[in-house]
């Protein structure tokens, strides 16, 4: 990866960081639950949900997805992770990486006590009111087609498959949609 998209990410990082910048979905929230932006200190915390959110897949994959292989000590530098949390716990996050005419959803998780309470749409639904601030009429993200509860849930989002692509032995499924 080149110097440049890493220093125009922490650029948009650095001016996303505000609370003002957190305060899309907080209209939807309650008062136990909050929303705040990842910091290198919650790197460990933000590769533990992402291990246990993903452990379902493990044997329908034989491998682990990507998302359990990612470095977020880097990620939290060079991505936008927002946080939610209900009380003190780390109930779901989503990592963002801006590009130059849309933004992509790295990863969307929910760790498995909070799932089924439809906080991976909130999270969806406040990654694409991020889009809209960083000035994007288009939101992307991918997964694995073994993923079939996940593309149902992102296609009943309104996102449409664009194409897919080869990916160790499966096939990732790459979605989008006009915000």
């Amino acid at each position: 990866m080149s110097r440049q998209p890493a220093r125009r990410n922490e650029a948009w990082a650095a001016r996303l960081a505000s609370p003002r910048g957190l305060a899309i979905i907080r209209h939807d929230m309650t008062e136990s639950e909050t929303l705040r932006r990842a910091t290198p200190d919650d790197a460990g915390a933000i590769s533990a949900l992402t291990h246990q959110a993903y452990a379902k897949w493990l044997p329908v994959l034989g491998r682990e997805p990507k998302p359990m292989t990612a470095d977020y000590d880097r990620a939290v530098h060079a991505h936008l992770i927002d946080l939610l949390f209900v009380g003190d716990r780390l109930a779901a996050l989503v990592e963002t990486i801006p590009a130059a005419d849309h933004l992509l959803i790295e990863n969307l998780a929910v760790a498995p006590g909070f799932q089924g309470r439809g906080y991976g749409r909130r999270l969806a639904m406040h990654a694409e009111e991020l889009a809209r601030s960083l000035g994007h009429g288009e939101i992307r993200l991918y997964t694995n087609k073994l993923f079939v509860e996940n593309v149902a849930l992102y296609r009943r989002l309104g996102y449409g498959i664009d194409r897919e692509a080869p990916f160790k032995g499966g096939f990732l499924v790459h979605m989008s949609k006009r915000i």
